[in-house]
């Protein structure tokens, strides 16, 4: 008797041999489910090339921002006050050499002082020679009895005072020489006007600034830099400058500055400018000071990435999965950047692209290429 004649005569029985029949049917479905998927095979993210650190021989600079201003600017003013400026011969820009006139004050005030001054000395001199006539007689008459000591006594006093006042009235004649001669402004040394205050008809005062002069044309340029680089200056050491229009000018550390700010711990390092070439006073530049010549490893700066205020390279590992190094950089040369910090010569750095790498990421190197030959 077979199973399924059982069945007809077990109810139960048979009930139960369809539900292990279902269970063997939906069975091998369910170990399928129950497997982990397999891992796809890994791809590589990017195809990249990379880049060794090349070691160079190159000079030490460091970078600072500054001011360009006039190495000294002298203020021409009027010497003497009260007076009407008559002529104003100098405007801004303009280049003047030292003594030439700049501005000239109404001096008929002057000269009538001046005229007085000589007529007072003529009569001066005129008692003066009076009194001593009279004093050599007294003293040829002295012990003769002729003149009374006390009448001798008045014509020697007479010369000394006539004396006197011809020396008074030659110290005013001078005073009044030198107030004429500064009526005529004059510059004090050779350069180029940078500003003019003087207006032709003002009435000046004395002391009143009437022009400033850029002594010499003579320019620099103050850097500031932090206590720790600041001791790293020395006067001599070589300075190129990157002024605003991107011109190129050189120049000489002359000073390093004794104090620092107190509020932003910087110092000043005074540089003179060898060349003005594009620079004018009161202009922002950027500037490098060459303090030593050294080795240093060198990257392309497509190599290094700059991500939340710090410089990374992303190295390739064994596995070729790429490792985020943090790195400190120095000065850039051309299309080379300087690394002080951070990385080992032997490593292989991805050259370009790194803005759309990873930590991590998989990748594909590049071998490099050979070198197309020259043609013959």
């Amino acid at each position: 008797m077979n199973a399924l004649q059982r069945s007809q005569r077990h109810p139960l029985l048979a009930a139960t041999l369809v539900s292990a029949l279902s269970v063997l049917a939906v069975l091998p479905f369910i170990i399928h489910a129950a497997e982990p998927a397999a891992r796809p095979a890994a791809k590589a993210a990017l195809s990249v090339s990379t880049v060794s650190p090349v070691r160079a021989d190159w000079p030490l600079r460091l970078s600072a921002n500054g001011s360009i201003t006039a190495w000294q600017e002298a203020i021409v003013g009027a010497e003497i006050g009260g007076l009407r400026l008559a002529e104003v011969r100098a405007n801004t820009g303009d280049r003047v050499r030292k003594g030439q006139e700049l501005a000239r004050l109404q001096s008929d005030t002057v000269e009538a002082e001046l005229a007085q001054t000589r007529a007072s000395l003529a009569e001066a001199e005129a008692s003066l020679g009076e009194a001593q006539a009279n004093a050599e007689r007294g003293r040829q008459l002295d012990g003769t009895g002729a003149l009374s000591a006390q009448q001798i006594a008045q014509y020697l006093t007479g010369e000394l005072t006539a004396r006197a006042r011809v020396d008074v009235l030659k110290a005013r004649l001078q005073a009044d020489q030198l107030r004429l001669a500064q009526t005529h402004v004059l510059a004090p040394d050779d350069g180029t006007i940078s500003a003019r205050v003087a207006t032709l008809g003002a009435v000046v005062q004395s002391g009143q600034e009437l022009y400033r002069l850029i002594r010499r044309d003579r320019l620099e340029w103050r850097a500031e830099l932090p206590a720790a680089d600041l001791v790293r200056v020395k006067p001599g050491m070589p300075v190129s400058l990157t002024t605003a229009s991107r011109g190129k000018v050189i120049g000489k550390v002359r000073m390093i500055a004794p104090t620092l700010d107190t509020q932003t711990r910087t110092g000043l390092v005074y540089v003179d400018l060898l060349g003005n070439g594009d620079a004018k006073p009161g202009m922002f530049a950027r500037g490098e000071i060459e303090i030593a010549r050294g080795s240093v490893l060198t990257v392309p700066q497509s190599a290094v990435m700059l991500r939340e205020g710090f410089s990374y390279v992303f190295r390739v590992g064994p596995d070729q999965r790429l490792i985020q190094t943090k790195v400190s950089i120095g000065q850039r040369t051309g299309e080379l950047i300087a690394i002080t910090g951070g990385l080992e010569a032997n490593a292989r750095v991805v050259s370009t692209g790194v803005g759309f790498l990873s930590d991590g990421d998989l990748v594909r190197v590049i071998p490099p290429t050979a070198p197309a030959s020259a043609p013959r």
